[in-house]
């Protein structure tokens, strides 16, 4: 079975994730495109052969021929875009965030709970990294004991001017957040920001870099480093503390060169070079889910428990305390095994 994919928004992370579904996944093809630029959205869709411009998004997830969705458009639209695809029926795969507010998030939840199965997953890519896999079967296999603490570090060489402090919180921390949770099993019940030394290169807007400190359920600690001008590269880190030793993140370089009494490797440009690997797995079990039928990866709930952290974040930046995170109680759809999404449980949910 082919899988006929509209895609809503085709910016940068949205033309890429149609390079993605066209040139390099099997099972299936983009039928149909629209986005806020309508000129941007017609030269997309004159590059794909047979596929439809549509007006809006509206007008795309209504479409008969459209068998399952990707939402890459500007954060705020997701809700009503996730929402109106839970209604369709259709399996939609949201870029993050799922929604920007607890009551938007609350609300996709409880469509999808109504609906009785689950239709939404959220693009969390770390998850489908195979060093991060690697590091959750090591952690599921006990091989380090009960897990203690977890760094997790997210240096960018540089943002633009415009990108602020709660920027860096909600659009960067967000994937060290879900990691997170995912790793180590657990929810956040509290966040704390402290803020270093300030980096000569970071905007008047911005404090850079931060620590995020999240407290898990399980009590395990979380320390999240931001640094977002370090101007070397892009640059992952992640190392699991535990009771009888430690899972690190290996350097992203394939090979390391040793020459003249000192030896070198390649950090990543940017977020596409480190991941493309990760993005490409995602996107293939994805469409090998909505072609069976079913749903996988991360839910509506991981996308509503990162919001409400990042909005914990945010606040603890603002008072300079620390922030607790409140959630509701969470549904049996969402519960691993749960036999509403019409899957067996995996390593991603």
């Amino acid at each position: 079975m082919t899988v006929n994919v509209g895609v809503i928004g085709v910016g940068m992370i949205g033309q890429d994730h149609i390079r993605r579904l066209t040139h390099v996944l099997s099972g299936a093809r983009v039928a149909a495109v629209t986005d806020a630029d309508m000129e941007r959205a017609q030269t997309v869709a004159d590059g794909l052969p047979g596929a439809k411009l549509h007006k809006t998004g509206q007008d795309l997830i209504e479409d008969p021929d459209v068998d399952a969705v990707v939402v890459a458009s500007w954060g705020p639209t997701h809700e009503e875009f996730v929402l109106a695809c839970i209604a369709a029926g259709k399996q939609v795969f949201c870029e993050k965030p799922l929604a920007t507010t607890r009551e938007a998030c609350e609300r996709i939840l409880d469509a999808e709970v109504a609906a009785g199965r689950r239709m939404v997953m959220v693009g969390f890519m770390r998850r489908y990294d195979d060093a991060y896999r690697t590091m959750k079967e090591e952690l599921a296999a006990g091989t380090i004991g009960a897990p203690l603490m977890y760094y997790s570090g997210h240096r960018n060489p540089s943002v633009p001017p415009s990108v602020t402090t709660e920027g860096v919180l909600v659009d960067t921390c967000v994937h060290d957040i879900d990691v997170s949770r995912w790793l180590l099993d657990s929810e956040v019940v509290s966040t704390q920001v402290f803020s270093p030394r300030r980096a000569g290169q970071a905007a008047d807007v911005l404090q850079d870099p931060l620590l995020l400190m999240l407290i898990m359920a399980n009590d395990v600690i979380v320390n999240v480093e931001a640094a977002v001008n370090v101007a070397y590269g892009y640059d992952i880190r992640g190392e699991v503390l535990g009771e009888t030793g430690t899972i690190e993140l290996a350097e992203s370089s394939k090979i390391i060169v040793k020459r003249e009494g000192r030896y070198s490797g390649r950090v990543p440009a940017d977020w596409r070079e480190r991941f493309l690997r990760a993005y490409d797995t995602e996107f293939q079990e994805w469409i090998d889910a909505v072609a069976a039928g079913r749903s996988t990866g991360p839910s509506s709930w991981d996308g509503y428990a990162a919001t409400l952290v990042c909005d914990a974040a945010t606040e603890a930046y603002r008072t300079g305390a620390p922030a607790p995170v409140t959630m509701r109680e969470k549904p049996d759809l969402y519960m691993v095994g749960a036999s509403g999404d019409g899957h067996a449980p995996t390593g991603t949910d």
